[in-house]
């Protein structure tokens, strides 16, 4: 059931969120641009490292090495960099480099793509059935508002697909695939986007799975194996950080009806019950893009992420003051009630249904 609050109650949680943003944007300054070149530096040291390392991948502990190094420098330019970058959060350092508007980054999604898909609609929409593509990306049902359908039964090979696949399924998001399948738009409609999309997406296969492998010939095969597993390395992590703080059990969906004239205040709070958090250390924060922190990343998309940890028991207070569910727990806990949502609505409505009833 979605929570509900009164108009007084609305209001005042936007002025107190509001204060928390103010607050914050007015303390942005040296440190937090310190902090976004660490981490670039950290990320270009990694990946001349992991690039090094492969040609001596015929050595299976440097292979690995390898690997982790490419790895790890993908998911930090992903996730802490390039998503952050790209919503806004460094616009007021001035630097062209870190610009929301013109930062390109190293995955088959163009720019472009993503700041509309995810900036605009699942930021705007977040968690409303019918507008928030993001939720279940179109191929997964974690919801009654979706129609049960026969394929749904197979949808864990879909979430298996998609998380291999990651970067390329978002990649292709703006394709729109099932409105083309329920022939609301043609693919016709889609040129200029698969123009970019193949353009990008052939820029980065022929990177790693051409360019880099043919430098090191005699090792062609190793570097080509040890970019394929950096490339899976980043999607697993970075789908399941993602839908660690979108689709565990807790986490509310909305109808279209329900954001009608939509206030602030229920803007905020469809963000604060439809995101999920999850516990860690420094690293494991660093590594999800501060996405462990997908509730206060939903509520302030343009603060930069590394402050959400300072924030959050702040927001937490909030959430507490208006009897609201701050959505938290550890990064196994909340990935398994992922794959529960996922299993759950797999099944027909009345087997769900007629389990639903033996487990009470």
């Amino acid at each position: 059931m979605t929570t509900q609050l009164n108009q007084s109650q609305l209001d005042d949680l936007a002025r107190d969120l509001d204060a928390i943003r103010d607050e914050v944007r007015a303390d942005l300054g040296e440190r937090d641009a310190r902090y976004i070149r660490r981490i670039i530096r950290l990320h270009r040291t990694l990946e001349i490292g992991g690039r090094v390392l492969m040609p001596f991948g015929f050595i299976p502990p440097v292979f690995v090495a390898g690997v982790a190094s490419l790895g790890v420098a993908k998911i930090i330019e992903n996730m802490e960099i390039g998503h952050n970058v790209m919503h806004g959060q460094y616009d007021w350092m001035n630097d062209p480099s870190l610009h929301s508007q013109t930062y390109e980054w190293d995955t088959v999604c163009t720019g472009d793509s993503w700041r509309q898909t995810h900036n605009y609609e699942h930021h705007t929409y977040t968690n409303v059935i019918g507008k928030d593509r993001d939720y279940g990306y179109a191929v997964l049902r974690l919801s009654d508002d979706e129609k049960w359908k026969p394929w749904h039964l197979l949808q864990f090979i879909n979430y298996l697909m998609l998380t291999v696949f990651f970067q390329w399924g978002v990649g292709l998001h703006e394709l729109e695939s099932e409105r083309i399948r329920r022939r609301e738009i043609k693919l016709s409609d889609k040129k200029a986007f698969l123009r970019d999309f193949f353009r990008k997406g052939g820029r980065q296969a022929f990177k790693d799975y051409v360019f880099f492998p043919a430098l090191t010939f005699p090792v062609f095969p190793i570097v080509l194996a040890g970019n394929v597993c950096a490339n899976l390395v980043r999607n697993l992590w970075s789908s399941t950080v993602i839908f660690c703080g979108h689709f565990t059990e807790d986490a509310e969906t909305f109808s279209e009806a329900s954001i009608e004239n939509e206030s602030r205040g229920q803007w905020y709070l469809r963000q604060l019950t439809g995101s999920s958090n999850f516990t860690g250390g420094k690293w494991v924060h660093i590594l999800s893009g501060h996405l462990s922190h997908q509730i206060e990343h939903h509520v302030f998309p343009d603060i930069p992420a590394h402050r959400y940890r300072e924030i959050a028991p702040r927001v937490e207070a909030v959430c507490r003051k208006y009897g609201l569910k701050y959505n938290t727990g550890s990064f196994g806990k909340q990935y398994w009630t992922v794959l529960k949502r996922i299993a759950h609505y797999s099944l027909p409505d009345r087997v769900r249904v007629k389990l639903e009833a033996q487990a009470v």
